[in-house]
C-alpha cells in the first residue's frame, strides 16, 4: 500500500461518519486534497444541510470519462465487540483494520489517490468521483445528485462502483425494497383476550403469508444462477407490538425486504401480499370492523442487470488482466440509479469482501488495495491515450 493511500485511508476511517449523520468534515478533508490537485467540486445537500454528495472533476468538461462512484457512510458499531477502536485504523500483518476498510472506505481512499494523480497527467477525457452519504440506509443521499447530473449535457462513458468484490467484476445486484406492514388489531384487558383482537396475531399470519410467497418463488419463480441466492428473496427483520402483558395489543408493525431479481418485478409481489391482507382480515370483518393490515414503502433501489457481452465488461477485464467470469452480488449498490438515472452502463469492482463488511474487526486486505490501485492507475492511462475517444464511444454506444 503507498504511503498517501495509508494516510488517506487513516483519515478517513478516523471520520465517524454514521448513516444519517454528518459527513461534512470528510467532504472538507477530501475537498482539501483535490482542489489543489485541479479538480473542480459540488456539492448536492442534503435538506437539511447535516450531510452531502461531493461530485469532483479531473481533466476536460467533456462526455465521456469515467465515475468512480462511493459512499462516505458506514454502518454504527454499537453493541459490537472490537478488539481495537474502530474508528483508528489498525495494521496487524497484511490486513488494515477499522469501521470502512472494506465497505468502501478502502476502495474510496485509492479513487481520491487516483483523482490526485489524473490532476497531474494531460487528460483526453475526464475523471469523476461521485462520494455519496445514507447509502447503507436504502442509497438515499446519491439520488438527488444523480437527478442533477441527468439534467445536464454532459454524460460519463461509463460508472465504476466500488463496493468490494475482490476486485472481481460484477455485472448486476438485485434490488431491494424496504416495506412495513403496520396491523391494527382491537385492545382489551388479557382476561377478556377472546373478546379483542390481537394485533400481534395478526403480525404472526402476515408472517406466514411472507413464509409462504418466498417458498413459492423459490420453488416455481424465475432463478438467475448467477447469485448465491438465485431468486427473489422476501425477509422480515423487525416486529414491534405491545406494551404490557396483560393489555391484549392493538397495533403491530413487522418490517420487511424484498430483494428480487431483475425477472421479477416487487409491484406484483406487493399486489399478491395485497391479497394475501384481505384473507387474513376476512375472517373478522364482522366482529371488528377497524382491523386492518396496510403495507407502506419506506424506500427502495433498482438492481443492476449490466449484460456480460457489454463492452464495458470487456474493456475493464482488460485493464484488470483478469480472465475470470463475472459475477452478480447479494448486496445492493447505487449502480442501478445510475444506470437508470444516466442511461449509462455500470460494474461493480473494488477492493476486499462484503463479507468482512458490517461485523466486529472489520478489514481489507493489503494486497487488495494495491490491486485496485494498480487498475485505477490503467484506467488513467486509457482516460490520457489518443485512443480515449474511440474506446470511451465505443463503451458508452454499447449494449446496456
Amino acid at each position: 500500500m503507498a504511503p498517501e493511500t495509508l494516510e488517506i485511508l487513516s483519515q478517513l476511517i478516523g471520520f465517524r461518519t454514521i448513516s444519517r449523520q454528518s459527513n461534512l468534515e470528510l467532504l472538507d478533508y477530501v475537498e482539501g486534497l483535490l482542489v489543489p490537485a485541479g479538480a473542480t467540486i459540488r456539492r448536492y445537500n442534503h435538506p437539511d444541510g447535516s450531510r452531502a454528495n461531493l461530485w469532483a472533476t479531473v481533466g476536460p468538461e467533456i462526455d465521456g470519462g469515467v465515475v468512480l462512484s462511493g459512499h462516505s457512510d458506514v454502518v454504527p458499531t454499537t453493541s459490537q465487540s472490537w478488539t481495537s477502536d474502530p474508528f483508528i485504523l489498525r495494521e496487524d500483518g497484511e490486513r488494515w483494520y477499522g469501521r470502512g476498510t472494506a465497505d468502501m472506505k478502502g476502495f474510496v481512499a485509492v479513487a481520491i489517490l487516483s483523482m490526485m494523480k489524473a490532476g497531474k497527467r494531460d487528460l483526453l477525457k475526464p475523471l469523476h468521483l461521485a462520494l455519496s452519504y445514507d447509502e447503507e440506509v436504502g442509497c438515499l443521499g446519491v439520488r438527488g445528485m444523480i437527478e442533477s447530473l441527468a439534467n445536464e449535457p454532459l454524460r460519463p462513458a461509463f460508472c465504476l462502483v466500488g463496493e468490494p468484490t475482490g476486485m472481481r467484476i460484477a455485472t448486476g445486484h438485485k434490488g431491494k425494497t424496504a416495506l412495513r406492514a403496520c396491523c391494527k388489531g382491537q385492545e382489551a384487558h388479557s382476561a377478556l383476550a377472546p373478546n379483542a383482537l390481537n394485533a400481534l396475531h395478526l403480525g404472526a399470519a402476515f408472517l406466514q403469508r411472507l413464509q409462504m410467497r418466498q417458498h413459492d418463488i423459490a420453488c416455481n419463480g424465475v432463478q438467475d444462477l448467477a447469485y448465491t441466492i438465485p431468486y427473489t428473496t422476501i425477509h422480515a427483520g423487525i416486529m414491534r407490538g405491545g406494551e404490557a402483558l396483560n393489555i391484549v395489543p392493538g397495533h403491530c408493525e413487522i418490517d420487511f425486504e424484498i430483494r428480487n431479481i431483475s425477472a421479477d418485478d416487487p409491484g406484483k409481489i406487493l399486489v399478491d401480499l395485497d391479497g394475501d391482507v384481505e384473507a387474513i382480515l376476512a375472517p373478522y370483518r364482522d366482529r371488528f370492523a377497524d382491523a386492518s393490515i396496510t403495507i407502506e414503502k419506506l424506500s427502495s433501489y433498482p438492481g443492476l442487470d449490466t449484460p456480460e457481452d457489454s463492452p464495458i465488461v470487456t474493456l475493464v477485464a482488460a485493464l484488470l488482466d483478469t480472465s475470470l467470469p463475472t459475477i452478480k452480488v447479494a448486496f445492493g449498490t447505487e449502480g442501478g440509479l445510475f444506470s437508470q438515472g444516466l442511461d449509462i452502463p455500470v460494474l461493480v469492482c473494488g477492493p476486499g469482501d462484503m463479507a468482512q463488511g458490517h461485523k466486529p474487526d472489520e478489514y481489507v486486505e493489503l494486497s487488495q488495495i494495491d490491486k485496485c490501485a494498480a487498475f485505477l492507475d490503467r484506467v488513467i492511462d486509457i482516460l490520457e491515450s489518443p485512443n480515449s475517444g474511440r474506446i470511451f464511444g465505443h463503451v458508452q454506444a454499447g449494449p446496456q
